[in-house]
């Protein structure tokens, strides 16, 4: 069975030759739906062998789900433009073993890298994501930020996907804060509303989560640092959150 590869870019010149690269090792098409990007993108996603499909950006769930239509197999495997099997993964997908499997969805774990340094503490290990799934019966949620797979059968693979998202502290710290900030728009635009106590509340929960119950107090400054920024980004969603209770 036949897989197709599909990707969602905006300027990601640096890494989208290597991903498309990588996919085609396993799937026999690759879709890239790029968001206007104004760098090499789209020149390299070509002369990579991809197919480029240019639309502006709707929104992480509803960017891939517009893939889907392009998509002409069944079996999808959604990276992001900074992710990459891992030799593991690779084999899962080369044995066809899913095909003797009732599930629908298959989710990996997530090596998270900054630079070259692996993140395997303060609960960013394992990270476990849905990377593959079959477009007959799973689908992208309608999420605009962090989307999930929205599957009948879903199953968990000991095999990994590898991550490269970040190369600096202050590239992450950027990241969180706007995803914090598209988190918080629509949370609100869902009709959620919170008192004064929730970001607070949540930053302190989340750091403590990561820096105690996932042991990233054992990994000295590092560890202190990433759980840190995982309680910035829950204490800085519900804060902005707040803020538009409070302007609107």
């Amino acid at each position: 069975m036949a897989i197709s590869g599909l990707v969602i870019t905006y300027n990601e010149e640096k890494n989208i030759g290597d991903c498309i690269d990588a996919l085609f090792k396993v799937c026999n098409e690759v879709i890239v739906v790029d968001s206007l990007s104004k760098d090499n993108t789209v020149t390299i996603a070509e002369e990579k062998g991809a197919k480029v499909i240019s639309q502006a950006f709707l929104g992480d769930g509803p960017q891939r789900t517009h893939g889907l239509q392009y998509c002409k197999n069944d079996w999808i495997l959604n990276l992001d433009a900074d992710e990459f099997l891992d030799e593991d993964a690779q084999n899962f997908l080369e044995s066809k073993a899913y095909l003797n499997q009732d599930f629908d969805a298959f989710s990996f774990r997530v090596k998270n890298f900054l630079g070259d340094q692996l993140i395997d503490f303060s609960g960013w290990y394992p990270d476990y994501k849905v990377r593959f799934f079959n477009k007959l019966t799973a689908t992208p949620s309608p999420s605009k930020v962090h989307q999930k797979i929205i599957a009948t059968k879903e199953k968990k693979v000991p095999v990994h996907i590898l991550h490269y998202g970040w190369s600096s502290l202050d590239q992450i710290i950027a990241k969180k804060n706007q995803y914090s900030t598209w988190h918080a728009n629509q949370l609100f635009n869902q009709g959620k509303r919170i008192s004064s106590f929730k970001p607070i509340l949540n930053g302190t929960v989340a750091f403590l989560r990561c820096y105690i119950f996932k042991r990233g107090i054992f990994n000295g400054l590092d560890g202190l640092t990433f759980a840190l920024i995982q309680g910035f980004f829950s204490y800085t969603k519900y804060a902005k959150l707040l803020k538009l209770q409070r302007q609107k």
